[in-house]
């Protein structure tokens, strides 16, 4: 069964808790905790505001992965929680690719001009999919001042996103006649 994309919901707290803790912690071994992360225990208030947003990737009523968009101000959002289950990632599942195409197209829709992200050094095939994926290494001070800094993030990566093409119109708001 394929993985679905969905806007988190409140009863996906449990399952995306029990996704990125054991992925950092354990499989990364990164000494992180939850107490660390505030923001996991607030997604609705903390990713789901301005133009933000925070999504899923489920098989069933499993969470397989997950992305975020966090609202920095000035249309430009941090690309945080990007964690995707071992048993989905790469082919023939794509997981991170459709939560990334979630996001990035969800970041035009609102009209956000740049998406900027941190991760740490150990993420060497995150690395290669930003990269892959059109975004470039940028240095810390790069960063724009609103940027969610993570004591664990030694990498840095931004994105800028077209904005949309113009909708044909007859400049009144209203579509022509048979559009």
């Amino acid at each position: 069964m394929p993985a679905t994309i969905s806007p988190y919901e409140e009863a996906d707290q449990q399952g995306v808790l029990d996704l990125i803790l054991p992925i950092q912690q354990h499989e990364f071994a990164i000494p992180i905790t939850l107490d660390e992360q505030p923001d996991l225990r607030a997604i609705e208030s903390f990713y789901r505001v301005g133009k933000g947003d925070f999504w899923v990737a489920k098989e069933g009523e499993r969470v397989v992965g997950t992305i975020a968009l966090k609202d920095i101000g000035e249309n430009q959002a941090a690309l945080r929680k990007m964690f995707v289950a071992a048993t989905h990632r790469g082919r023939p599942q794509s997981v991170s690719s459709k939560l990334l195409q979630t996001a990035l197209a969800a970041a035009a829709e609102r009209g956000l001009a740049e998406i900027f992200l941190g991760t740490t050094a150990k993420f060497l095939a995150a690395h290669r999919f930003y990269e892959k994926n059109g975004f470039a290494e940028i240095d810390k001070t790069e960063l724009p001042a609103s940027f969610p800094l993570v004591d664990v993030d030694t990498k840095f990566y931004r994105i800028a996103i077209p904005p949309l093409p113009a909708t044909p119109d007859s400049g009144d708001g209203h579509l022509p006649a048979g559009g």
